[in-house]
């Protein structure tokens, strides 16, 4: 069973994405505060609270274990907030990002949509072998609450998108990092199987150790 780490930017109450993770089958989730001891976890969990500059400013020290954690294949989610600070730059902030994925993050295009973006809205799904995804019905419906947009510059890395007056990179997914632009812990069953598959997805990498 999968032992999880949710890293708190220090922005706000992360209960509810630790309990839906608990509830969906992970042996033990803890909030940490720095990724220090990040192989003693199964996979990570960068929620998606706060802002981007202070949340950067939080993470950067500690910014060498996540990278290595990533090239080793160890399962890794951003949702929301945590799928933009993957991108080299948002127009959120003016910190540089962490530079994982290439690509920026845009604001949603004012006077065309209300911002920010908040409720339901229902998947695109583009490709059918995500493992994320698996099991996820096209056309499904999730939770979003966002201003900005992922724009990826391997257009490649996205498995699903939602229409909102603008396509948004809903989910992309490279080997075990995943980026999520709505709430899973907010998505009901829709959101609970994603959360299952990426249980399931740190416990395949635990048990391939």
């Amino acid at each position: 069973m999968a032992k999880i780490a949710i890293f708190d930017y220090g922005a706000g109450n992360l209960f509810s994405l630790k309990s839906a993770l608990e509830r969906n089958g992970a042996e033990s989730v803890k909030i940490i505060y720095d990724l220090k001891d990040l192989e003693k976890f199964d996979g990570l969990v960068l929620p998606g609270v706060g802002n981007f500059d202070p949340a950067i400013k939080s993470i950067e020290g500690s910014a060498e274990h996540l990278d290595k954690a990533i090239e080793e294949g160890k399962p890794v989610m951003g949702i929301c907030l945590g799928m933009e600070m993957l991108f080299e730059r948002s127009e959120e902030g003016k910190l540089e990002g962490l530079k994982i994925l290439d690509g920026d993050v845009m604001m949603l295009p004012k006077g065309k949509v209300k911002i920010p973006h908040m409720g339901w809205n229902n998947l695109q799904i583009i490709k059918g072998d995500s493992k994320f995804l698996k099991g996820v019905r096209d056309n499904s419906w999730v939770y979003f609450v966002h201003s900005y947009r992922a724009v990826p510059k391997n257009r490649s890395l996205v498995v699903a998108t939602s229409d909102y007056g603008v396509s948004v990179p809903a989910v992309v997914e490279k080997g075990n990092l995943i980026g999520v632009q709505f709430h899973p812990e907010k998505s009901g069953d829709v959101g609970a199987l994603m959360l299952r598959n990426f249980i399931e997805m740190c416990d395949d990498k635990k048990e391939a150790k």
